[in-house]
């Protein structure tokens, strides 16, 4: 593995030939970076904590986030909270996280990741990401924090106790100045949840291959319960060295399902014209899986179906790009 994120530098092996070759691809793949070996945790949800670090040896965890559906270790839905993992279990997570960024001194926002086997209850570290991830607005949607300004209030020397979107968040008066415990005192219960959709220039009837070409439309309207942001907007383009993320959906709703129908009927409403390729009719079909709907996926879950072609998409004539 090598931390340079996007899903590059990974590998499984199961014995010493194929770990020899890995080794040589892992290299040239991330010239230069640090390599180390993980034991393979199967059955395993990708399970995120939020957390937040002052100048003042505070450390707030803000809930966080189930990013399991992924394609070559890369993110295709994130959704808060993570409703698979028990509560008491989930709890324990935070405050792991949070100890860990008090130990280290860290400041601002980070995410610390783990592995969690719902079979059998069980998480393994991971990670501390030390940045802002483009998935934050799950967070932001379930806390009601703004973690930009967040990060800005840390940088400006003030406690987290005083923000007031975080007092808010833990039941306390929002102008008060007393100090919150975050390793003893809980925040209030979540009541909304919320799933994104990352929208990708990729073809997903050929394992999510990037493509690039012009845009020459792309028709979303934003609503109550969904709303998304661009990079690219009409007569624009993805060209070949782009990141092949375009644009991100997010959707709420009171429970899970209420979230995922919302997601599903604005990604039916979305068009993209132009001469890339694009995930949203797939998107809509995976949503729609009964595996999913029942959240019984792990990190594989995708790669297996891509392997199977058990989804495909059917593509207009006068769509295809030659």
């Amino acid at each position: 593995n090598a931390p340079r994120g996007g899903g590059k530098g990974i590998r499984f092996v199961d014995n010493e030939d194929d770990l020899r070759n890995a080794y040589v691809q892992v290299t040239n793949e991330v010239v230069g970076s640090p390599i180390f070996i993980m034991q393979l945790c199967k059955n395993a949800r990708h399970i995120e904590v939020q957390i937040v670090g002052d100048q003042h040896g505070n450390a707030v965890a803000l809930n966080g986030r189930d990013c399991s559906t992924q394609r070559r270790f890369q993110k295709i839905f994130e959704e808060g909270p993570p409703s698979i993992v028990p509560k008491e279990t989930f709890h324990e997570m935070e405050l792991a996280a949070q100890r860990l960024t008090q130990n280290i001194g860290y400041q601002g926002a980070g995410t610390v990741e783990y592995l969690y086997n719902a079979d059998t209850n069980e998480y393994y570290f991971l990670e501390l990401n030390p940045r802002l991830q483009v998935e934050h607005p799950v967070t932001e949607g379930i806390t009601g924090t703004n973690l930009p300004s967040t990060q800005l209030q840390v940088a400006m020397g003030i406690p987290l106790y005083n923000i007031p979107a975080i007092r808010m968040m833990y039941g306390k008066d929002p102008e008060a100045t007393d100090p919150i415990d975050f390793l003893e005192e809980r925040y209030l219960d979540i009541n909304t949840h919320v799933i994104a959709a990352r929208i990708t220039a990729e073809n997903p009837d050929e394992g999510f291959k990037p493509t690039s070409g012009s845009i020459e439309r792309i028709k979303f309207q934003s609503n109550p319960n969904v709303w998304g942001y661009f990079s690219v907007g009409a007569n624009g383009g993805i060209h070949e060295f782009a990141d092949s993320q375009f644009g991100h959906l997010f959707a709420k709703g009171p429970d899970r399902e209420s979230a995922r129908k919302s997601l599903v009927l604005a990604l039916k409403e979305m068009e993209v014209r132009g001469d890339i390729r694009n995930s949203v009719e797939y998107l809509v079909k995976l949503l729609e899986l009964d595996d999913f709907k029942a959240n019984n996926i792990d990190t594989s879950w995708l790669d297996g179906i891509l392997k199977e072609k058990s989804v495909t998409v059917d593509v207009a004539n006068d769509d295809v790009v030659v």
